[in-house]
């Protein structure tokens, strides 16, 4: 096996049902699963499902070829890890950005490699960051030139995702690829009319 996605809600408690957030009539996950599914590089496609939510994943999911594992992202990647060869590539993917084109993804698989260990989708800050001090007064204005907002899927050798700190950030050190604004979270009702615009785009755009 050379490429294998897992799909995780790990980063806050409440991940797990904003996953199953309807838009256009389907579960965010299952949107999320399709388009992983559709990119030709992938081979494998696992879902790490908080327990109490393992049936309803299953459910959702139940027509796309993908594997549901109840538990931990590190048991997920226990079901896999006796798949995957010395050079394959292990993608971790944010269950809530549904809808980060496939080229991106096709990307950080490319990018990925003994050199380039670790390979994070970046965008460039685009706001005006303020640096504030203790009584919240405006103290200053942080240079953003170099400034990014790191997105998913993670890409990983196999090495590098075992000696991984899956709970921090991501590491120091890690390459990058120019992410897309498509690929946001989806949790406000903002960011959800926004998914909703992007579901319901013709299919001919590149978009998972």
């Amino acid at each position: 096996m050379n490429v294998a996605v897992i799909v995780t809600v790990a980063h806050h408690a409440s991940d797990g049902e904003l996953a199953l957030t309807p838009v256009r009539g389907e579960a965010l996950l299952t949107h999320t699963v399709r388009g992983l599914l559709a990119v030709p590089e992938i081979d494998l496609v696992l879902v790490a499902a908080p327990q109490r939510c393992a049936q309803v994943y299953s459910q959702v999911l139940e027509d796309l070829s993908c594997r549901v594992v109840p538990g931990s992202l590190r048991q997920a990647f226990a079901v896999v890890e006796p798949e995957l060869s010395r050079d394959s590539v292990l993608l971790l993917h944010d269950a809530l950005r549904a809808f980060i084109p496939a080229q991106t993804v096709r990307d950080v698989i490319t990018a990925v490699s003994s050199a380039n260990p670790v390979v994070v989708p970046v965008l460039p800050m685009a706001d005006t960051v303020k640096v504030t001090d203790a009584a919240e007064l405006i103290v200053g204005t942080e240079d953003r030139t170099r400034l990014r907002t790191a997105q998913t899927p993670v890409g990983y050798t196999l090495d590098a995702f075992r000696a991984a700190d899956l709970d921090a950030a991501v590491p120091e050190g890690a390459a990058t690829v120019p992410g897309h604004p498509d690929a946001m979270r989806v949790t406000t009702d903002f960011e959800l009319s926004l998914a909703e615009a992007i579901a319901a785009a013709p299919s001919t755009e590149e978009t998972l």
